[in-house]
């Protein structure tokens, strides 16, 4: 099989698992995700994410503190302006994506009590035993965080190869003085997301469906 070949497998087979088994991973492999994601490209190599990866029992201490905030609806707080809205195509994606994955784990359409529960699975990290909180220096702005979003691709294209399943989570972002606070993160770093990873459950009904792509024409134009 062609490098090419192995790669475009790697991004097939991956997907935003949203159920994962209660089965820790071994920080040697954590460790070969990190030095893998770390060679993707950056602004004059500058590198700018700072991961804050937690053990199992972090990670749950952490789910707790989350899930009752959202459960008691906290107002949200994000470092990072979340988007202000969606239209056109960019709407009609989210939403294909939302209900497909409402589809999957049996919430009807209108059923607000159902979908406001699966939303607060994502403060539960979908059951994963680790997160990696990504972080990226205040002073280097938007081009800060287009390089650490290489990294959080490489971060998951490398857990990939390992057998491993992740979902990035921008709503984790979204309590971000609670996180800071909780996990002891300077106020010079901005809290970007959150990538929840570990072994996937296949029984789960929320990992039996696949999001579509565009294709080529959509998203380039050649001149």
């Amino acid at each position: 099989m062609s490098v090419f070949s192995t790669l475009d497998t790697l991004l097939d087979q991956r997907h935003s698992c949203r159920g994962f088994l209660d089965q820790p991973v071994e920080r040697t492999l954590v460790e070969r995700i990190v030095t893998t994601a770390q060679k993707v490209p950056s602004w004059c190599n500058s590198q700018p994410w700072q991961l804050i990866v937690l053990s199992a029992g972090e990670t749950n201490r952490l789910r707790e503190t989350l899930y009752d905030a959202a459960s008691g609806s906290a107002p949200l707080s994000p470092d990072v302006g979340f988007p202000e809205h969606y239209q056109g195509i960019y709407k009609e994606r989210r939403s294909d994506c939302g209900w497909q994955l409402y589809d999957a784990v049996g919430v009807a359409k209108g059923d607000r009590t159902a979908s406001d529960r699966q939303m607060r699975e994502n403060f539960r990290f979908f059951g994963a035993p680790h997160l990696a909180l990504v972080t990226s220096p205040v002073e280097l702005g938007a081009y800060g965080l287009l390089d650490c979003g290489a990294f959080v691709t490489g971060f998951m294209v490398a857990a990939q190869a390992l057998g491993l399943a992740s979902i990035a989570q921008a709503a984790l972002a979204g309590y971000a003085p609670l996180v800071r606070k909780k996990l002891e993160i300077a106020e010079d770093r901005h809290i970007l997301c959150g990538i929840s990873f570990g072994y996937s459950d296949p029984a789960h009904p929320a990992n039996r469906f696949r999001t579509a792509r565009a294709v080529v024409d959509d998203v380039m134009e050649w001149r």
